[in-house]
């Protein structure tokens, strides 16, 4: 479970505000990249954060509420247009830049998920492999982006149906390349992504 000592750590050294950063949505072939920024407060954790992916809808539901009503975080997206701009990896960094300057109280150190610290970035930082197993900020961030993204193609589907996005946010599943064959590519799918890419372009 992750746990405080990282944020303890930065403390110690004089930063007061910490914010835990990640980004979901590396991954799918549709939708944005989103990034969460949190800065925890130390005296009111809420129990029980973890990675994302470790936790059960309903669990993410109820912590997304208690890290907003009580730590300071901002939520950020880099668009379809961006990703397949610049690239996958400068698309989530930006994302987390964004999330990081939104925030309502500026962070004055930062622990970043992952093994980059992002370009641009001028505050203190450290970069922390498997961040949101590792330290509760960031997985309180994992929580946010994930809620947020997962709610963009849960709208999405809507307007797009038959993808299945409201199920698989848009991943490579089997049930969304099956729709991606008979229904095509939206213009919310990533021209950059292989598979797109082919689609669009196996008649040349």
């Amino acid at each position: 479970m992750p746990d405080y000592q990282l944020e303890t750590d930065l403390i110690a050294a004089g930063h007061k505000r910490i914010a835990g950063v990640d980004e979901v949505g590396r991954g799918p072939l549709a939708g944005p990249v989103t990034a969460a920024a949190v800065i925890l407060d130390p005296t009111a954790i809420p129990a029980g954060l973890n990675d994302s992916k470790a936790l059960s809808a309903k669990t993410r539901a109820a912590l997304e509420e208690q890290i907003k009503a009580s730590a300071i975080w901002s939520v950020a997206h880099a668009s379809v247009e961006e990703i397949d701009t610049h690239n996958i990896l400068r698309a989530s960094h930006i994302a987390m830049l964004r999330a990081l300057d939104a925030l309502p109280t500026a962070a004055q150190a930062v622990l970043i998920d992952g093994n980059m610290i992002p370009h641009g970035l001028t505050l203190p930082a450290q970069a922390v492999v498997k961040g949101d197993a590792r330290s509760l900020s960031i997985a309180a961030a994992s929580i946010l982006a994930k809620e947020a993204r997962d709610r963009i193609m849960a709208e999405l589907s809507q307007i797009h149906p038959g993808y299945g996005w409201e199920r698989n946010a848009g991943y490579p599943s089997k049930a969304h390349k099956e729709a991606l064959a008979r229904l095509g590519v939206t213009p919310h799918h990533r021209r950059s992504f292989k598979p797109i890419h082919n689609i669009l372009y196996q008649e040349k």
